[in-house]
């Protein structure tokens, strides 16, 4: 299925999650602190941590390791805290 990741395009696979198609797209973080603008990525993998906060389809602090991806999805980096569109 085709997916865009911060405006490109990308191919993903059923079933993978947000964060397995960023990764491997080669991203190792997607969003940065609200309060240093430090990078985040993956951490935990499990959705505890909430350090893999992407925005998909416009909706913010969606947890990339938990999302299952879908054709059409529109996900893009995370800058600190978002209000939604």
């Amino acid at each position: 299925m085709r997916v865009r990741v911060d405006g490109e395009e990308r191919i993903a696979e059923e079933g993978q999650t947000v964060a397995a198609v960023l990764l491997a797209a080669g991203r190792d973080s997607w969003r940065t602190t609200r309060f240093g603008g430090r990078p985040r990525g993956l951490f935990c993998g499990i959705g505890v941590c909430f350090d893999c906060l992407v925005v998909v389809n416009g909706v913010p602090d969606v947890r990339a390791c938990l999302r299952p991806v879908a054709e059409g999805d529109d996900i893009r980096s995370q800058d600190g805290a978002e209000v939604p569109s």
